[in-house]
């Protein structure tokens, strides 16, 4: 019977080593056991004997429910992850000329995604000769910067990439 996990620890007729430091279903040590000796003790019960540490010497093995085991690593797991926060990060694109409603109205959004925790990466892109007026792009930016202080703080400063000036707006950690 192949192993469905390459990490998953080895039970029954799966471990290898021929003696094991035998660990009963209560946490009791047993002591260095023959491992076909060790697997009949967890047969007579109606376990399985799982490798806990493979890497000693001998092997610990401990008497268990393995299929138990398993759903309750799946079920930490599972809780572990619904307590996890999923920070996404959203772009906003601008013009160095963009007019001042919609700047207002960009500037409307990148506060709600900053109140809902999402990170903000806000962009101004430049097309022709508007290479040769960065400084306009920089001042859109700081503004950004300065609209949005109260509910976000600038993670990376205004920086060229390319055709396009990019900073990275955070969540603060209070909201």
């Amino acid at each position: 019977m192949p192993r469905e996990e390459e990490n998953a620890p080895r039970v029954n007729n799966e471990i290898t080593s021929a003696q094991v430091l035998l660990v009963d279903e209560n946490g009791m040590k047993v002591g260095v056991t023959n491992t076909l000796d060790a697997i009949r003790m967890a047969a007579e019960q109606s376990l399985d004997l799982v490798e806990v540490a493979p890497m000693a010497k001998p092997p610990v093995c401990r008497i268990m429910d393995y299929g138990k085991y398993r759903y309750q690593l799946q079920k930490k797991e599972k809780d572990a992850r619904k307590k996890q926060k999923v920070q996404a990060l959203k772009e906003i694109k601008m013009r160095p000329k963009i007019d001042e409603h919609d700047f207002d109205f960009k500037t409307k959004a990148i506060r709600t995604f900053l109140e809902s925790g999402h990170r903000v990466k806000v962009s101004v892109f430049f097309r022709g000769r508007e290479m040769s007026f960065l400084d306009k792009g920089e001042e859109v930016l700081n503004r950004v910067i300065a609209e949005c202080e109260d509910v976000g703080k600038c993670e990376v400063k205004p920086q060229m990439e390319g055709r396009y000036m990019r900073l990275l707006l955070t969540p603060l950690s209070g909201k």
